[in-house]
């Protein structure tokens, strides 16, 4: 499905807002109310804006760090000194970056919902959500200072296994429903395409 500039321009406004809410509801609810879409905005983004990462990736990136900054603040703590933010804080970079490469290397493989690209849309999302929660997950318990020592690799995988699958429910969910609407979309651009002309 060929896109126009604008209709780029809504998607990714549409992603930026939802990760806005989202990202932020999650510190104040933990999980209650809104679950962080982040790393399906990231995935979503990379197939949807697949050939806009010079200007989309960043500017995502940034939003991401401006919403955990505003949060962080607005509870009255330095941004700098939170349990969150350690020098592993950067490696978000390359963690959302394996999610847009996911998205991106899908939409190379075709935008139409079929059985085989289903497959291939499953396989891109658990491979690059694998990739980025190892990279997240990883960079925190070994470079932040949160975690208590003495370090692991045993303790590392009772980790990662606490919240595995927790990070990829929450991906699946948004992504799914983000092929739902892509789903829709295709098929209301078609049926306006080869509706007669009044």
């Amino acid at each position: 499905m060929a896109m126009t500039r604008n209709q780029r321009l809504g998607i990714f406004l549409a992603l930026a807002l939802l990760m806005a809410i989202t990202r932020g509801a999650i510190r104040f609810y933990h999980f209650e109310i809104f679950p962080d879409a982040s790393w399906a905005v990231f995935f979503l983004a990379g197939f949807w804006l697949r050939g806009a990462g010079r200007w989309a990736f960043p500017l995502l990136m940034a939003e991401a760090v401006l919403v955990d900054y505003l949060v962080i603040a607005g509870q009255g703590l330095n941004f700098w000194s939170h349990y969150c933010v350690s020098p592993a804080y950067w490696f978000l970079i390359a963690a959302y970056g394996a999610l847009w490469l996911g998205g991106s290397w899908l939409a190379r493989r075709g935008q139409r919902l079929t059985l085989s690209t289903l497959g291939l849309a499953v396989a891109a999302l658990l491979a690059s959500e694998a990739v980025c929660f190892i990279v997240s997950n990883g960079s925190f318990y070994w470079l932040s200072g949160s975690v208590p020592a003495p370090r692991s690799m045993g303790a590392w995988f009772a980790n990662m296994g606490d919240w595995y699958l927790p990070f990829l429910g929450v991906t699946a969910m948004y992504v799914g429903l983000g092929a739902l609407l892509h789903v829709l979309a295709t098929q209301l651009t078609r049926a306006l395409a080869h509706a007669p002309a009044r």
